[in-house]
């Protein structure tokens, strides 16, 4: 298992505590990184969002491809895992960007490909916000445009939305291409990914429903002739504590968000625009990328084998979110962490 974590560009995750000890500055991330591949975490997701969706539109929110080549220069192991979204962006200088931030890290730089699904921040800021199949067409030509400056020079593409001729790009990535991950749970939004992309990523979800979307996707990824997907990851919110009592009780502060709440539009804007496989209740959303379905609460002897119960159905990167992030991030890697590696070394012993 690869574990991963949300960069906490918004200053947090939850909806009904206003200031979770994370502010949303660079110097906070920047030690938080740090801090991160110092415990012996694989990957950060940045996510990118103009507007802040969770503690409300005025609250701040980190730029995510200005932090990323900041972050790419501090660290030295972790992965750094950015959103791109087609609509907010040209393909040709998002190449030329992404080839930048992938030198400076020394090739640990990958791309999340997010069609997007707020339409409130895309009028605020000018980004392309059509009807959901038309998005993810616009997503398959700007990651053909991309592949194709990775690859080639000069570079030719004439598609719908996008048209290049004779473009140069040098220097060239330092891998073949720059990873890309992507999630989406429409029919369109998986065949997307299944013909595109190298990784699926997942929110939150049971064992069950997770298992069924590997099974999916593997399935389209086999029936295009492709091989197979590199990595199932899956978004997750960690509750960490010694006993159940102590357990419940931090679930019970973290999941009240009222209508009206400075999150609350956000969530409505979500589960209006975008096509999801499951009934998403206020409750999930009280927690952003429905963190909690997952049921990655309890105590570390508890979370290890909940870990090991999704790593055996195929998934292989967890991005967890926390909060305060600094302290139970901390006590996840040192609790939790070592328990997997010793649950699975028993197991395999019997």
């Amino acid at each position: 298992m690869r574990y991963g974590f949300w960069l906490p560009v918004f200053g947090g995750w939850l909806r009904n505590v206003q200031d979770e000890e994370m502010p949303a500055t660079f110097e906070y991330v920047k030690d938080l990184a740090q801090q991160a591949e110092f415990l012996g975490y694989d990957l950060t997701l940045i996510a990118e969002l103009n507007l802040n969706d969770i503690k409300g539109i005025e609250s701040p929110s980190l730029d995510a491809w200005s932090t990323a080549a900041a972050i790419a220069a501090v660290t030295k192991r972790l992965e750094i895992l950015t959103a791109i979204r087609p609509g907010f962006h040209n393909p040709a200088l998002t190449a030329k960007a992404a080839t930048n931030i992938d030198q400076i890290s020394g090739g640990r730089f990958s791309l999340n490909v997010v069609s997007a699904w707020w339409e409130g921040e895309a009028k605020q800021y000018g980004g392309i916000f059509t009807a959901h199949d038309e998005r993810y067409a616009r997503t398959e030509e700007f990651i053909a445009v991309l592949k194709g400056l990775w690859k080639e020079n000069p570079f030719t593409y004439r598609g719908h939305f996008y048209q290049y001729e004779n473009t140069y790009l040098s220097p060239k990535p330092t891998k073949q291409h720059i990873p890309l991950y992507a999630g989406g749970e429409s029919e369109t939004g998986k065949q997307t990914i299944a013909k595109t992309c190298d990784s699926y990523v997942m929110h939150g979800g049971t064992v069950e429903e997770v298992a069924e979307k590997i099974e999916d996707m593997k399935k389209r990824r086999q029936q295009l002739g492709d091989k197979p997907l590199e990595s199932f990851g899956m978004s997750a919110y960690v509750i960490c504590r010694d006993t159940e009592e102590e357990v419940q009780q931090e679930l019970a502060r973290i999941t009240e968000v009222k209508e009206g709440s400075a999150g609350y539009e956000g969530y409505k804007d979500f589960v209006s625009k975008s096509h999801l496989n499951v009934e998403v209740q206020l409750k999930d959303y009280s927690v952003s990328n429905r963190g909690l379905r997952p049921d990655l609460i309890g105590t570390p002897e508890q979370l290890a084998k909940k870990i090991i119960a999704f790593e055996e159905i195929g998934v292989n990167l967890l991005i967890l979110q926390f909060s305060p992030q600094h302290r139970e991030m901390k006590r996840f890697a040192e609790q939790v962490m070592p328990l997997v590696e010793k649950f699975k070394r028993e197991k395999q012993e019997v």
